[in-house]
């Protein structure tokens, strides 16, 4: 894994980010990766190309918050996603790890031990969901 913070965004990752937020937000999430101390943002690469992406925000000395997380579609079903939460899980050991996601995500969270909370219809038609791995899941997972 590699720490993501060029000015420029890659089309590669533009591409990636593509699928973990929608397109008119890609630069507006990405300048928040490369100004904010509070925000990282992680690479997978492959033969030199980036397939997948992890980022993060610090919220406390102890909770993280993936904000972001996309593999490319033809390395899906591959272990990518999992490999990027078990870098996130080393790197911040000492952190309880949250998601918001939608209803597509929610088996891959609760396959890797997440918690999961409805959060009810956030948007119209849209449910929405809180993941949350907390040291003690972690411990049992790793």
């Amino acid at each position: 894994m590699i720490k993501i913070n060029a000015k420029s965004i890659h089309s590669e990752l533009r591409q990636l980010l593509s699928f973990a937020t929608s397109v008119d937000k890609i630069n507006q999430e990405y300048e928040k990766y490369v100004s904010s101390n509070e925000r990282n943002l992680y690479g997978l690469e492959l033969k030199e190309s980036i397939i997948g992406c992890i980022g993060i925000e610090i919220i406390s000395s102890n909770t993280i918050e993936i904000k972001h997380i996309a593999v490319s579609p033809s390395k899906r079903g591959k272990g990518i996603g999992s490999q990027m939460i078990n870098f996130i899980c080393a790197h911040y050991s000492s952190c309880s790890i949250h998601a918001e996601t939608d209803r597509d995500a929610v088996e891959f969270y609760r396959k890797y031990g997440f918690e999961i909370t409805s959060l009810g219809e956030k948007y119209p038609g849209v449910e929405r969901f809180m993941c949350e791995l907390t040291n003690d899941k972690r411990v049992a997972n790793d």
